[in-house]
């Protein structure tokens, strides 16, 4: 988040009001996994530009499915009727995870991808507001909570090698998060859903396992 301040000159008077209020209060946010909590930056009334701690996954689609974590096909009503301007988000990282196809059933491996030149970048998102449980049977968690999640787009060629499906939109310049955020049109967004480029992506060396 320090370098979140310093970066594409996003922050203003509302995120450093919010961060002083809430200064000493949060645990850091480090690694976010589904139904987490995560910084998740919006434009609030059309103008500044705010953080809200939001959870990641939209509801179930059906009964037993998992969280709806991303989306790449715009068919589906869900993920279309709320990209709309006041409903996209971006959602600052450092790095991404995918599956290692590579590496044997039952003890597949995750790969970390991060940019080149090593800054902090955005997942380009959307995100709605949602009334139900997210806890579990142990640890209800009832009540309205805040939900997003993020949009995916075909592999480049540093991801297509370790997971062929899909990868993150990344978006890595100011002009980049202003069309998402503030793309007049649907069609100015969706422009945005594509592969970074192979130069701007590296993966990360394997993490040596203890002996």
């Amino acid at each position: 988040m320090r370098a979140l301040k310093l970066h594409f000159q996003l922050i203003g008077t509302t995120w450093t009001e919010w961060e002083e209020r809430q200064r000493g209060q949060n645990e850091p946010i480090k690694d976010v996994y589904p139904n987490r909590r995560a910084p998740v930056v919006v434009r609030q009334d059309g103008q500044h530009v705010v953080r809200k701690d939001m959870l990641w996954g939209f509801p179930p689609f059906k009964p037993g499915a998992g969280y709806g974590t991303n989306f790449r096909t715009l068919k589906a009503s869900q993920w279309r009727k709320r990209l709309d301007r006041e409903r996209r988000c971006i959602v600052p990282a450092t790095a991404f995870s995918e599956p290692d196809k590579n590496t044997p059933k039952g003890a597949v491996e995750w790969r970390w991808f991060e940019r080149a030149d090593k800054p902090p970048f955005f997942f380009a998102g959307i995100w709605r507001p949602w009334t139900g449980d997210r806890g579990t049977k142990k640890a209800p968690n009832v009540g309205d909570h805040m939900l997003y999640s993020i949009m995916t787009t075909e592999p480049n060629g540093i991801v297509h090698p370790v997971h062929e499906k899909a990868m993150p939109v990344m978006l890595m310049t100011p002009e980049a998060i202003s069309q998402w955020l503030s793309g007049s049109s649907l069609e100015d967004a969706l422009a945005m859903q594509r592969p970074a480029p192979n130069k701007a992506v590296v993966m990360r060396p394997p993490e040596k396992k203890a002996a």
